[in-house]
């Protein structure tokens, strides 16, 4: 399996499917999950966004993947996108089935549509009754630029959720992390054509000099530009850099 933490950085894509370009990256037996987890330590799993999972798949991924590996959790849309947070109806199946997933769980994402404006009396109960469930770690993906203010920031904070900071941003600071101070998680979906363009290794060096210098030993990046073999490459190269970083506490969780 990979080596844990990788300097206290965990890096992987939206997705563990091995293209068929890219599996002789990925050599040996076992299926794509089990091969990603030899080169990577995380992924997130965006299919929960879509469907439900039973707990038994969560398990039997969970074991494919091995110790030293982390999965992120999307939240199902039909609480973020079709109830927009009005409702939890659905929330407690979502996370008995993801506890299935045991240590080797990560950071539950909640992503919002970019039509759902900043509510903040909507998104405090929302939040309050996630945490009264769940106090694992919690990343939010805001897309309206009403979230991009004080208010977004101290509701955020209080429900200790932090910001994922996203490429390409919807405004100035959205590039940064926020919220809650960990964990700090990037979410990069490709620029200039979201889901296919790769970074620059320009812009990956400073990516991990960012990573490398964030106050959290819970530092996490995803590439979501897994519509082409971008994310896959992206993931390995910034893997690479920050390996020869010898300064960063090894991630414990």
């Amino acid at each position: 399996m990979a080596t844990a933490g990788l300097a206290g950085i965990r890096i992987g894509t939206a997705g563990w499917r091995l293209a068929k370009g890219i599996q002789d990256r990925f050599p040996g037996p076992g299926t794509h999950l089990q091969r990603y987890a030899a080169r990577l330590t995380a992924v997130e799993i965006n299919s929960s966004f879509y469907r439900s999972h039973r707990r038994s798949t969560y398990e039997r991924w969970a074991r494919e993947a091995g110790d030293d590996f982390r999965f992120a959790v999307k939240m199902p849309r039909w609480l973020t996108h079709r109830q927009r947070l009005r409702d939890t109806d659905g929330l407690d199946t979502f996370l008995g089935e993801v506890a299935g997933l045991g240590a080797r769980q990560g950071p539950i994402l909640i992503q919002l549509p970019p039509s759902l404006p900043l509510e903040a009396e909507t998104v405090e109960r929302f939040l309050g009754a996630v945490r009264r469930r769940y106090h694992g770690a919690l990343v939010c993906e805001p897309r309206h630029p009403s979230w991009f203010c004080e208010t977004g920031e101290r509701i955020l904070r209080r429900h200790q959720v932090a910001r994922a900071a996203v490429d390409p941003p919807v405004t100035a600071t959205a590039g940064e992390p926020g919220g809650w101070p960990a964990p700090v998680y990037y979410r990069l979906h490709g620029s200039p054509e979201r889901f296919r363009s790769s970074y620059s290794d320009e812009y990956l060096a400073s990516l991990s000099e960012h990573l490398g210098t964030a106050e959290t030993s819970c530092r996490w990046c995803i590439f979501n530009n897994t519509g082409s073999e971008a994310g896959i490459d992206n993931g390995l190269t910034l893997q690479a850099l920050v390996r020869k970083s010898d300064d960063a506490p090894i991630y414990e969780s």
